[in-house]
């Protein structure tokens, strides 16, 4: 079955905002604080898996600007998803495990956006859909 212009138009438009909220929050929530106070986070943040605060730092500001970056303008969008995922999940299941819901909700709603952007793709108002093949569709 066909979607009509106007579904399909409210479909992208819906991908549209889902990307730039959720990666505009992203950035400006957890990103930038880390990117731009670089010193004072290298010595506060957790590293779970002992690879040195400069590398986990280094890590963090990758998945918290530059893949909401990508996500945001929607150029390898899906792939720029697994960062971030890959972040909340060490941060709600390895840092923080004794987190309640109610102490964690913004982690799970950001796990439920980029998820749906995982699934769904960022639509067709995005960099991607100007891409040739698969990497359309990345």
């Amino acid at each position: 079955m066909k979607e009509s212009p106007s579904t399909a138009m409210a479909h992208d438009l819906g991908l549209l905002f889902l990307r730039l909220s959720g990666a505009l929050f992203l950035l400006k929530v957890h990103g930038l604080p880390k990117l731009l106070d670089y010193s004072n986070q290298l010595l506060s943040i957790e590293d779970p898996f002992h690879m040195g605060a400069r590398l986990t730092l280094i890590l963090a500001i990758f998945a918290e600007v530059v893949c909401p970056l990508f996500i945001a303008v929607g150029l390898l969008a899906r792939l720029s998803c697994l960062p971030i995922l890959f972040l909340l999940g060490v941060a709600l299941w390895v840092v923080h495990p004794e987190w309640s819901l109610e102490q964690g909700q913004f982690g799970w709603l950001l796990l439920m956006v980029f998820t749906t952007l995982l699934i769904a793709g960022p639509g067709r108002f995005a960099l991607n859909a100007r891409l040739p093949g698969v990497l359309r569709n990345v």
